[in-house]
């Protein structure tokens, strides 16, 4: 079903949320909003910088609409904190326009989770920082970052 459990659930321990934030990551890189839209509850709440979407529905057209504008996108998460049923996150992501300007946005999330592991809701914001190509600091192909790829704070970010 589309609200199949997705563990780790609620509580949270450290190595759950980070699983958790690595799902996420690895679920975005992956730039399949029909997928990424299952990972959170059939009435999820989202605020996307000054969009607020509910459900999977508006999840899906907002996720198709930004990744044919992202293009190149590639993510890193980092876990900032964590409760019971909530997780926050700091993120960086690179990207390009059609003009084949880089960006590198920077921003936080506050997650909330539902018993099943969905994400129930979900505020985000983010900020876009232009970068020349040089800059470029996520070099992975396209898709989940390897392992052995340095994170935010190795990075320096």
């Amino acid at each position: 079903t589309t609200d199949t459990p997705r563990p780790p659930f609620p509580p949270f321990d450290r190595d759950a949320a980070i699983q958790k934030v690595r799902m996420a990551e690895n679920g975005w890189n992956g730039r399949n909003p029909e997928k990424v839209s299952l990972a959170y509850t059939s009435d999820t709440r989202w605020r996307n910088r000054s969009e607020f979407l509910n459900g999977r529905a508006e999840v899906v057209e907002f996720l198709t609409q930004k990744w044919a504008v992202e293009n190149g996108y590639r993510l890193i998460k980092e876990l900032w904190a964590f409760t019971e049923n909530r997780i926050a996150v700091r993120f960086a992501y690179e990207w390009h326009d059609e003009e084949g300007q880089w960006f590198r946005s920077y921003g936080n999330e506050n997650w909330e989770f539902d018993e099943n592991g969905l994400m129930a809701s979900r505020h985000a914001s983010i900020n876009d920082l232009p970068i020349t190509e040089g800059e470029r600091k996520f070099l992975w192909p396209q898709g989940i970052r390897p392992d052995d790829h340095p994170a935010l704070s190795e990075l320096g970010l």
